[in-house]
């Protein structure tokens, strides 16, 4: 669920993107789709809440006009690095063995539609 993290009470209008911007504040930009021409400018400061971004968290304005915040689903990979290997992996033999006689069926099937097509002519 999301908690809210400023009221705002922002009455949307259509046509515009309202979006929490670096500042920590409600901005809003023409959307390119929006219906009309799109004007050359910059974004609108709509509401000035000076929120503090915590990492991990998505910041989003709900339907009452208020800025929420949700936890993302992937945040906790992002920090993490993979682990370092202790010893070079090897390649066995036996995946190289596997593959050669798929090679080799598959040129028997076109070997063998070759020659069926010739023995239908």
């Amino acid at each position: 669920m999301a908690t809210i993290v400023a009221n705002t009470g922002i009455k949307r209008e259509k046509g515009w993107l309202y979006y929490v911007d670096k500042q920590g504040d409600v901005s809003r930009a023409r959307m390119a789709r929006g219906g009309g021409k799109v004007p050359k400018g910059r974004p609108q400061k709509v509401a000035k809440c000076g929120i503090d971004r915590e990492d991990g968290f998505l910041y989003f304005i709900d339907k009452r006009g208020n800025v929420s915040k949700v936890r993302m689903a992937r945040s906790a990979r992002r920090g993490r690095k993979p682990a370092k290997r202790s010893t070079a992996r090897r390649r066995s033999g036996r995946r190289a063995a596997a593959r050669r006689p798929v090679r080799r069926r598959a040129a028997r099937r076109t070997a063998r539609r070759g020659t069926a097509r010739r023995a239908r002519r």
